[in-house]
């Protein structure tokens, strides 16, 4: 491939500013040259040139919650595995989480994982540490060497730090660095053991289930130590109307303090679990038609900040297993972009609003300089077909997993191409 590249015939969406417009797009050495509307000949005649047929030229996605299983249970899933399905869904960064085997809570881990995914990984990789050791919610890592050997932000993944005590004094300590705590909301003790939501419909499947409002106690909490603290605070991923509610408030107030939902919060509720399909078995559970319509709500009024995959693969023989004893997961880097285009197809959101929650808003919430078309940005592209039909089917996803909460699910949008660093690394066949 030659040094320079040029995208023609696209639409142009910038989803930082709000660009929106037919033209083309000039990658030199791995970064955006140039753009617009009318480009000269002259500057379009040494490329080679990649004809976009009028698709949508737009960032790569960047999600924030990945879960691997490298190192560790790499049967579940390995980095390259995990990108090659990145690639095919037009994300060009992952963020993984540190809920691996070893748990990454040391320099040295975070290292080996940066090596990894520099050897086998078609698309970024970036690293998160845990908040404390071995995810144990007990003693705090030693959060300024691990941002030193590359870490990104810092997170228990999928467990709540139910000591309050513990909590503070890792939120005070991150502060001291400016770095950026991801907390997940669900109270241990009164989600213990649970499968589902708590409500009419888990009493009709007779499943073990919890309140929503396990999640919105957490929320409630960490709000209070944020502003003790000082902290910046993601929450990883919130599915309840009552937990807006109290963000809202908590941003309303100037606390430094934002947060994510994933694809499948916004596209399903607990119904969709039907005949104890245990594919849409997730944390947090799916929740009531009300909750789902009130993060869909959020994304629209920019409280939400990210969606997020919460891409979390499991081997057959935990899911093929009674509901309640199911592992909890679901795979995601190939529907992210179907899931969050379903909102622009729907009319709840514009086109830029949509691609804003899954490019430029995650960039600036972790210092990134990608998700967004400017000159000299790293070209990290797709080449979407928003309005092309396709139905989820498992078995030809690439992930290693297939335990899809989407599974014969009708979506529309699809990716033709995707490019990191102006590197080609996947293209769809017949695109």
């Amino acid at each position: 491939m030659s040094a320079r590249l040029a995208f023609i015939n696209a639409r142009l969406v910038d989803p930082a500013s709000g660009y929106d417009m037919p033209g083309a797009l000039i990658v030199e050495d791995g970064r955006i040259c140039d753009f617009g509307t009318k480009l000269s000949p002259a500057a379009l005649a040494d490329c080679e040139h990649i004809d976009c047929q009028g698709a949508v030229l737009a960032p790569g996605l960047i999600d924030m919650r990945v879960f691997t299983g490298e190192p560790g249970s790499e049967h579940r899933e390995t980095l390259q595995s995990a990108s090659e399905a990145a690639a095919a869904g037009g994300v060009t960064t992952i963020v993984v989480m540190p809920k691996t085997q070893p748990v990454i809570d040391e320099p040295s881990l975070v290292d080996f994982l940066k090596r990894r995914a520099a050897a086998t990984a078609c698309v970024r990789v970036l690293p998160t540490a845990a908040l404390t050791r071995h995810l144990d919610g007990e003693t705090m890592t030693e959060i300024g060497l691990l941002r030193e050997a590359g870490a990104l932000a810092f997170t228990d993944a999928d467990k709540t730090i139910a000591n309050t005590r513990v909590l503070r004094r890792a939120l005070a300590y991150a502060a001291n660095f400016d770095a950026l705590v991801i907390g997940h909301a669900e109270d241990p003790d009164l989600s213990a053991s649970a499968a589902v939501t708590e409500g009419e419909f888990a009493t009709r499947l007779g499943l073990p289930a919890a309140p929503a409002m396990a999640e919105t106690m957490i929320v409630e909490r960490d709000i209070r130590l944020v502003e003790l603290t000082g902290v910046r605070y993601h929450f990883g991923q919130i599915s309840t109307r009552a937990s807006l509610d109290a963000i809202a408030k908590a941003k309303q107030r100037g606390l430094p303090i934002t947060c994510g939902v994933s694809a499948h919060h916004l596209a399903l509720n607990e119904l969709d679990i039907g005949a104890y399909q245990t594919f849409r078995k997730v944390k947090p559970p799916l929740r009531s038609e009300d909750d789902r319509a009130a993060m869909v709500e959020g994304l629209a009024a920019g409280i939400i900040d990210v969606v997020v995959s919460s891409h979390d693969p499991q081997a057959a023989d935990t899911k093929r297993l009674p509901f309640a004893q199911a592992a909890f997961g679901g795979v995601g880097l190939e529907t992210l972009l179907s899931a969050v285009l379903a909102l622009y197809h729907d009319g709840h959101v514009s086109l830029s609003h949509a691609l804003h929650k899954v490019t430029v808003a995650p960039a600036q919430l972790l210092g990134l300089d990608t998700g967004r078309l400017v000159r000299g940005a790293p070209a990290d592209l797709m080449v979407v077909d928003p309005d092309m039909p396709w139905v989820v089917d498992s078995h030809l996803l690439r992930s290693r997993a297939r335990n899809t909460p989407f599974d014969g699910r009708r979506m529309q949008g699809q990716v033709r191409m995707t490019f990191v660093d102006g590197k080609k690394v996947f293209q769809r066949v017949g695109s």
